[in-house]
């Protein structure tokens, strides 16, 4: 006797994996902002080539020159620590899409007039595709729940 549930439980192990790959990014995504200095092989091995990324004061289109907008965002401060939470990811075949909360603390460059430390509570979401690379980001932008402290000033 053959089971009928075997094919949906293997297509649940499967969706389970691919989940856990685009929940990867994204995590990944978070860490490296705070621990390396994002590149072009950086770029590749997170996001599409026509990825849009939108933080709340900027966006930009596609992984050209992608690494560079985010080490220009960075520089405006001394340290940063993004603390994500488990993403909530829905796959539907070769395509994803992610929820997460993400708690991100700034640090500001010393000797200013602001307060040390600028915080952000933001519901960070977007989608991944399955690509011959293997799962990539294409979409991911940041709305703010609530902020803390003051932003950098706008240059």
């Amino acid at each position: 006797m053959t089971s009928s549930l075997l094919p949906a439980a293997s297509a649940a192990t499967a969706d389970s994996a691919d989940a856990a790959q685009v929940a990867e990014l994204l995590g990944r995504y978070l860490v490296t902002l705070d621990d390396e200095e994002p590149d072009e092989a950086w770029a590749r091995s997170l996001f599409t080539e026509d990825a849009v990324v939108t933080f709340p004061m900027s966006r930009h289109k596609g992984r050209a020159g992608l690494a560079e907008w985010h080490r220009a965002s960075l520089a405006a401060f001394a340290a940063t620590q993004h603390l994500g939470s488990p993403a909530v990811v829905t796959v539907e075949g070769d395509r994803a899409v992610f929820r997460a909360n993400v708690l991100t603390t700034h640090v500001h460059h010393p000797g200013g007039d602001r307060p040390p430390l600028f915080r952000a509570g933001t519901l960070a979401s977007g989608a991944a595709r399955r690509t011959a690379a293997g799962w990539r980001l294409g979409e991911l932008s940041f709305r703010v729940l609530f902020t803390e402290g003051e932003p950098p000033k706008r240059g």
